[in-house]
């Protein structure tokens, strides 16, 4: 149980933990993996950035340019490199359909929180074509196992006000709010 290694260090790859797994979706017959990304993923990670992007940029026009993506080429070379920033693609019949961009974070030195280890979502995608076909629950299900074996107390996210589809899909996975971020515009 997780008392037992609360607020230990978490090792980011569970010894033999991370092999790909095949996955059969309800109601379809092609057979889909989940599976630790890799340098080849790239050019279909990138489509997938530029896809959520607009999603983005439409709802906050005011902050996201549009055309645009959250990471570069290079700059998703150094995150496949860094073990505390698993991404988790859904692969299937060859192509990239979904990511989850993890980032490890550990709690300690606190004077008010207790010292925890966290595995935080910074960016999940399910490509428009193949919403709605239970690849977004089997990529979240896999994360949630990668989470708990490495010993994590809890996972987190952030989700923008106005994206309600991805809000509604993250409550149907059992995620509630943590904390609220305000703002205003001046």
């Amino acid at each position: 149980m997780f008392s037992q290694t609360y607020g230990a260090p978490v090792s980011p790859e569970p010894a033999g933990w991370l092999q790909a797994i095949p996955m059969t979706r309800p109601g379809k017959r092609k057979d889909m993996e989940i599976r630790k990304a890799k340098k080849t993923d790239i050019p279909d990670i990138l489509d997938l950035l530029s896809q959520i992007l607009e999603v983005h940029a439409v709802i906050r026009p005011d902050l996201f340019v549009s055309g645009t993506r959250k990471y570069t080429e290079t700059e998703l070379e150094s995150i496949l490199e860094d073990e505390k920033k698993p991404i988790f693609v859904a692969e299937d019949g060859g192509r990239i359909i979904g990511y989850c961009f993890c980032q490890l974070k550990n709690v300690s030195g606190s004077n008010d929180l207790r010292e925890s280890s966290s595995l935080f979502i910074d960016d999940f995608c399910v490509e428009e074509k193949s919403r709605r076909q239970h690849v977004g629950r089997m990529l979240n299900d896999y994360v949630i196992r990668y989470a708990r074996e490495i010993g994590c107390y809890d996972i987190t996210l952030n989700v923008w006000e106005g994206n309600d589809a991805a809000r509604t899909f993250y409550e149907r996975m059992g995620y509630t709010p943590r904390k609220t971020v305000m703002e205003k515009i001046l």
